[in-house]
């Protein structure tokens, strides 16, 4: 077999190929014996039927058709090795030439992934916000902890803004109930908002069984977006009262036994959480000043593909939340052209990420061991809310196993950039990243002579979000 490779751009290929007749007989044999046994020749056995009398029978030019789309496949992959070819896609293939006896001659047009000359990525230099835990931040914390432990009373007033209360609703258009479009006995809370537009205001003012009228618009259902007449019926009204903010509450509310001890510990737990939000900065900065030192030539059809991906992602997640596009660009303040833009812009960014990254972990020869992907696929699992073993059995049994493992490498590369890059706080404070923790403590660093860990650092891991992707990204086809 003869083949050559003529770029035709940075990011996609010509593969001219030529086979021998003779390298064509292990499928052509293969295309006898499959098409004997579907067949039915009287004198023959099922599946002995000679090959001249298959000829007869089916024709040698559909014996011919079957050896080639056996064979073009494995062909195929073998001029991709032959030429150190890496597709991103499914190839185009015309065949040029092709007789009985005679050498097969294609040509395949794929996407590929591109060229990259790798910048200096040592040493990189960015500056993050400096943590600081206001007051203000602890009392907030505190205030949502007294929310969890918060009693509910009835009532004998008008409903109020923040209170709770029991409805039954019903919907109607042009008089007609709207099949499903009721609910009896929902509790709600006034002012919470994103369930139906003008709910909050009929509300407000109502008693406990009373009943009123208003008009919205379905936000889920068959007729979600329609217009009809919204009846709620009040059925009870419920304060929330808060805990006294004291050493009562402290012991009722944690481990601790005086309100000083809570507060003191929820400081610290703010801090660390700040450590990870100033790691993830320096991590994203990190890798916007890499991608900027660095050209990537983009697959049109990689960066298509990555698009609608995300496009019917988004649509579904605002499905789930009763949301149209338009209420969610109108909370969002923005055009459809700046959404698209924006989207244009992240994926691109996302695509070339990948691609840059992919590349340095081949440069520092960078694997996955079996405990880092268990390990990333359980984090995975608990991001979308399901069953780690579940979670598993479908990455297995879709074949996105080569996904996680790209993701995980991806981390990985990001993750010694960063790790190895400058980092300092706006005070000039050096920011520690190498030994940050996922708790956003800091570890105490190995002992001399001891091995590294070689897992995703928390300033790497959630690279796959947007560079090492959950979402279909450059895979090698």
């Amino acid at each position: 077999m003869k083949s050559a490779v003529e770029p035709l751009s940075p990011t996609r290929a010509k593969l001219t190929v030529e086979v021998p007749f003779e390298e064509l007989k292990p499928s052509l044999d293969a295309a006898y014996k499959k098409i004997a046994q579907q067949i039915n020749v009287p004198g023959f056995r099922k599946g002995k039927v000679p090959p001249m009398v298959i000829d007869r029978q089916v024709g040698r030019n559909l014996v011919l058709d079957e050896a080639i789309n056996e064979a073009l496949p494995q062909i195929y992959v073998r001029a991709l090795q032959d030429n150190d070819v890496q597709p991103l896609a499914q190839p185009e293939i015309d065949i040029t030439r092709f007789e009985d006896n005679e050498a097969l001659e294609f040509t395949a047009e794929v996407d590929v992934r591109p060229e990259i000359a790798l910048p200096d990525y040592e040493g990189i230099e960015v500056t993050v916000d400096d943590i600081v835990v206001t007051d203000q931040d602890v009392e907030e914390q505190i205030q949502n902890l007294r929310e969890r432990f918060a009693t509910l009373t009835d009532v004998d007033r008008e409903a109020a803004d923040g209170d709770f209360v029991t409805i039954d609703l019903t919907a109607s258009a042009g008089g007609e109930l709207v099949e499903g479009a009721e609910a009896s006995g929902m509790s709600y809370q006034i002012g919470r908002g994103g369930m139906l537009e003008g709910l909050d205001e009929a509300l407000v003012g109502m008693r406990a069984g009373e009943e009123k009228t208003f008009s919205s618009q379905l936000v889920g259902g068959d007729q979600i977006g329609s217009d009809v007449d919204v009846s709620v019926t009040l059925g009870a009204v419920k304060e929330k009262e808060l805990p006294e903010l004291d050493d009562e509450f402290a012991q009722t509310a944690s481990e601790f036994d005086t309100l000083a001890e809570l507060q003191d510990d929820v400081r610290v737990r703010l801090g660390r959480g700040k450590r990870l939000e100033q790691a993830a900065a320096a991590r994203d900065s990190v890798l916007e000043q890499l991608l900027d030192r660095v050209e990537v030539p983009l697959p049109d059809a990689v960066v298509d593909s990555e698009l609608q991906a995300r496009r019917e992602n988004i649509e579904q997640q605002l499905g789930y939340a009763g949301m149209t596009m338009e209420a969610y660009l109108d909370s969002e303040e923005q055009t459809v052209d700046e959404f698209e833009a924006d989207l244009d812009k992240r994926v691109r960014d996302a695509v070339a990420a990948q691609f840059v990254l992919d590349e340095v972990a081949k440069k520092e020869g960078i694997g996955v061991e079996q405990s880092e992907l268990s390990e990333h696929i359980f984090r995975r699992a608990q991001q979308s809310g399901q069953n780690p073993d579940e979670y598993a059995r479908h990455m297995v049994e879709h074949n996105h196993i080569p996904e996680m493992v790209s993701e995980v490498v991806r981390g990985k590369a990001l993750a010694g950039i960063v790790e190895n890059a400058r980092v300092v706080d706006e005070s000039g404070n050096h920011v520690e990243l190498k030994l940050l923790q996922p708790d956003g403590t800091i570890g105490e660093p190995p002992e001399e002579g001891a091995a590294e860990p070689s897992g995703e650092s928390e300033a790497g891991e959630a690279v796959a979000d947007e560079a090492g992707s959950g979402e279909e990204g450059p895979q090698q086809a």
